[in-house]
């Protein structure tokens, strides 16, 4: 029967504490490893007109996968390639004009050797990161950025820890220099994340959630009290929103205002809707941001907003509701 190897937590704290210190250590190298290299590779991509490739195998391969998302979501078109995959038909994804970021610590990663040649006749810019200035990919390629350590974090200075923990880095540093460059903002970010909270916060427009046509819950001023809370109850809104002939806010009312007047006694029967209502309320155009309306009804403590086109005629409510149903906030 086999025995469990024996767990020592002191050492196990320790080892993390040393993992850690091993690899800050590296992350504060790598600035000063920096140079015309780096500045070049970013220059190539900025002016890519085709994509950027990012291949690498082994768990330079993982990372490479992250540094394409990276790149792709903040404005530089990326994709990643598999070098082994590249040999067997793959390559044809690699075209003329594309930069290919090629990602090996040691530089001498036979898949990524074997396509070289290739690579190079179909006049690519390549991109080498690698620990290894002296390698065979750095010595085919055009710019060279180093992602070299001192040490891995492993015990047996074996394993990749360090050096892939340098890698995912310079790819983020490579990202934040693009983006810098390119003017990437906000809403760039947000329309390729449509499904985060940043792009539902920066894409979606009151016109896109608020409540409209034959469900909004309109009464005019001279309606009798009673048929106003029919229409309210009937559009489970909890408001009414009083108009003129022309559509025009004339005022609102809401369960709390149906609640005050309850406490204070009014004889509801002799009511009419414009003298129930508050005069005015808060509103918002059609046209703004769902997170503008978010942030008008959190100031004012409100459940939902008068929502007016560019005539200032009511189109729409937006409530609190229909915000959170979209994630908004």
């Amino acid at each position: 029967m086999s025995t469990l190897p024996t767990f020592d937590p002191q050492r196990a704290l320790h080892l993390a504490e040393r993992t850690f210190a091993i690899e800050a250590a590296a992350l504060q190298g790598l600035a000063a490893r920096q140079g015309p290299g780096f500045a070049g590779a970013v220059q190539a991509m900025l002016g890519c007109t085709g994509r950027v490739i990012v291949m690498g195998m082994g768990k330079s391969g993982h990372v490479g996968r992250k540094i394409a998302a990276t790149l792709a979501s903040t404005g530089t078109p990326a994709f990643f390639v598999h070098p082994a995959e590249a040999s067997h038909g793959d390559l044809g994804m690699v075209q003329p004009g594309d930069v290919v970021l090629a990602i090996s610590n040691s530089g001498e990663s036979d898949e990524l050797g074997a396509i070289l040649p290739a690579l190079r006749r179909l006049g690519v810019t390549l991109v080498a990161m690698t620990g290894k200035p002296g390698s065979t990919l750095a010595r085919h390629a055009d710019h060279q950025v180093s992602c070299a350590v001192d040490q891995e974090a492993c015990p047996l200075n074996l394993a990749p820890t360090a050096s892939t923990t340098a890698q995912m880095a310079l790819g983020d540093a490579l990202a934040v220099a693009l983006l810098d460059a390119r003017g990437f903002r906000e809403e760039d970010f947000a329309r390729s994340h449509p499904g985060g909270a940043l792009g539902r916060k920066l894409l979606v427009h009151v016109a896109e959630l608020m409540t409209q046509g034959d469900a909004l819950p309109l009464v005019a001023e001279d309606t009798p009290f009673i048929a106003m809370m029919r229409t309210m109850s009937a559009q489970g809104l909890g408001v009414a929103v009083v108009v003129d002939g022309q559509q025009r806010l004339r005022g609102v009312f809401t369960d709390g205002d149906l609640r005050r007047l309850i406490e204070r006694g009014a004889d509801l029967l002799t009511l009419t809707a414009g003298t129930a209502m508050h005069p005015g309320g808060k509103t918002i155009r059609d046209e703004a941001l769902a997170a503008e309306a978010a942030t008008l009804m959190e100031q004012h403590r409100i459940t939902s907003v008068v929502v007016l086109d560019a005539e200032q005629r009511v189109v729409g409510l937006l409530t609190i509701g229909a915000l959170m149903r979209a994630k908004v906030v």
